[in-house]
C-alpha cells in the first residue's frame, strides 16, 4: 500500500465527522415544518438535487478515502492479503446485514409483527452493538462470545417474527433496497477487494474507477450486457462503487506524493481531479439528468466533486482550528461514525415512550433547524460518551 503505514489524516476524520453530523441532521428534517426546499430531497423524477441528496454519496466517497489508510494500517500490523480480504468481506457483510434490518423496519407491519417500529429499531441496534462491539478491556472471551451470541439470537428472532406490508398483503423479512448501510457495505466490499488486488497501484485503481463510471453510463444508456445484472444492484449500477473508488483513487494519489511533498502541490493535484469531475458532470447531465433516485452519472460526478472540494478544504484548515473546541463534535462523530448513526434510533424511541418532545414552536423552521443541529451534536456526544465507556464498534 502506498504512503506511510501509520498515517492518519485529521482532514479525513473531520470530513467524515462533518458528513455524519450532516446525515443525522438531514434525517431529522422530517420532524420539522416549513423546511427550505433546497435542504430536502428533490422529487424522484426531478432533474436536480437538494442538500439531502449530497450527504449519502459524500459518505461513500469518504469511505473510499479511508480505505487505503485503514488497509495500510492493518498491513503494518502484519496482515497479509488473505487476512485483508477476509476483513473486508466480514465488514462488508456486517454493513449489509445492518442495512437489511434497518430498511425492513421502514416497511414493518407493527400489528402483524407484534412489536412497534421503534422497538424493532432499538432491538436491531442493540443487537448490532452486542455483535460488533470490540469489547476493549474485556479479557474474558467467554463473555464476549456470550454477548455476541445474544446479539445474533436477537437478530434471528426479529427476522423470524417480522411481517411487513399492509394488512391485505403481508410478507416476511426480505431485501428491499438494502438500506443506506447495505449500499455502503456492497460498495465497500467491491472497493476494498479491488484496492487489495491492485496493491494500491494508481493505474489499476484509476482503471477500476473509470470502469465503474463507464458501467454507470452504460447502465443508464441501456447498453449494459444482461449478464451483468446477475450482480447485486449496488455494484452493477456502477454509481455507488464508482463513488467509493473515487475516494480510493483520491487518497492513493494523495499518498503517492509522499509525506514531505508540499501541501500546495497536493492541493493542485486534487484541483485537477475536481476539474475532471465537473467536466464529467457537465457532459452527462444533459443526457440522463441529475438524480439521486436514479443514481445518474451526473449525480456521481458532481457529488464526487463536492466531496473532493470538502477534502481539500479540510486539508488547508489551520491546525489550531482542527484541534479546537469548535471542531470537537466533528471529531467525535468522525471517531465514532457508526455508533453516531445508530443513536437517533434510540433517541426517537425514547421520545416516543416517554412522550417527551420538543415544543411545537421549536419544530418550525428556521428555529427548528437549530433543534436538528442540536440533536445531531447530541447524538455524536452520546456516541463519544459510550465509546469512553468501552462501547466501540469495530467496523
Amino acid at each position: 500500500m502506498p504512503g506511510r503505514q501509520d498515517q492518519r489524516l485529521p482532514a479525513v476524520d473531520l470530513l467524515r465527522g462533518f458528513t455524519m453530523l450532516l446525515m443525522v441532521f438531514v434525517n431529522d428534517l422530517w420532524s420539522l415544518k416549513d423546511v427550505p426546499h433546497w435542504m430536502l430531497h428533490v422529487a424522484p423524477d426531478a432533474d436536480g438535487m437538494g442538500l439531502s441528496d449530497v450527504v449519502f454519496p459524500a459518505f461513500l466517497f469518504i469511505t473510499g478515502l479511508s480505505l487505503p489508510l485503514a488497509l495500510a494500517a492493518r498491513s503494518a500490523r502484519g496482515d497479509d492479503p488473505l487476512k485483508l480480504v477476509t476483513h473486508i468481506i466480514i465488514r462488508g457483510f456486517a454493513l449489509i446485514v445492518m442495512g437489511l434490518f434497518l430498511v425492513n423496519g421502514e416497511y414493518l407491519n407493527a400489528s402483524a409483527t407484534g412489536i412497534s417500529r421503534h422497538l424493532w429499531y432499538v432491538l436491531s441496534c442493540l443487537a448490532f452493538i452486542l455483535i460488533w462491539n470490540s469489547y476493549p478491556g474485556l479479557n474474558d472471551r467467554k463473555w464476549v462470545k456470550l454477548f455476541r451470541s445474544a446479539g445474533i439470537i436477537i437478530l434471528l428472532g426479529l427476522a423470524w417474527i417480522y411481517r411487513g406490508g399492509s394488512d391485505e398483503a403481508v410478507y416476511v423479512f426480505k431485501p428491499h433496497w438494502w438500506g443506506i448501510l447495505g449500499l455502503i457495505g456492497w460498495s465497500y466490499l467491491a472497493g476494498g477487494i479491488i484496492t487489495i488486488a491492485t496493491r494500491g497501484n494508481i493505474a489499476g485503481i484509476l482503471a477500476a474507477w473509470l470502469s465503474f463510471c463507464s458501467i454507470s453510463i452504460l447502465h443508464h444508456a441501456d447498453m449494459l450486457p444482461k449478464i451483468f445484472y446477475l450482480l447485486p444492484e449496488p455494484i452493477i449500477g456502477g454509481t455507488m462503487t464508482a463513488l467509493v473508488m473515487g475516494g480510493i483513487l483520491t487518497m492513493t494519489i494523495y499518498l503517492s506524493e509522499g509525506p514531505l511533498a508540499l501541501k500546495s502541490r497536493k492541493i493542485a493535484v486534487l484541483m485537477i481531479g475536481l476539474t475532471v469531475l465537473i467536466l464529467g458532470y457537465w457532459i452527462t447531465r444533459p443526457l440522463w439528468g441529475l438524480s439521486k433516485q436514479h443514481a445518474t452519472p451526473a449525480w456521481l460526478f458532481i457529488c464526487s466533486a463536492i466531496t473532493l472540494a470538502g477534502f481539500a478544504l479540510m486539508l488547508i484548515l489551520p491546525q489550531r482550528l482542527v484541534s479546537s473546541q469548535w471542531t470537537q463534535p466533528l471529531r467525535a462523530a468522525g471517531a465514532n461514525t457508526l455508533l453516531t448513526y445508530l443513536m437517533p434510533f434510540f433517541g426517537y424511541a425514547m421520545a416516543s415512550v416517554s412522550h417527551i418532545g420538543w415544543p411545537q414552536w421549536m419544530l418550525v423552521s428556521p428555529l427548528g433547524l437549530v433543534k436538528s443541529i442540536i440533536f445531531a451534536i447530541l447524538c455524536a456526544e452520546v456516541a463519544a460518551l459510550l465509546a469512553r465507556r468501552r462501547i466501540r464498534l469495530q467496523l
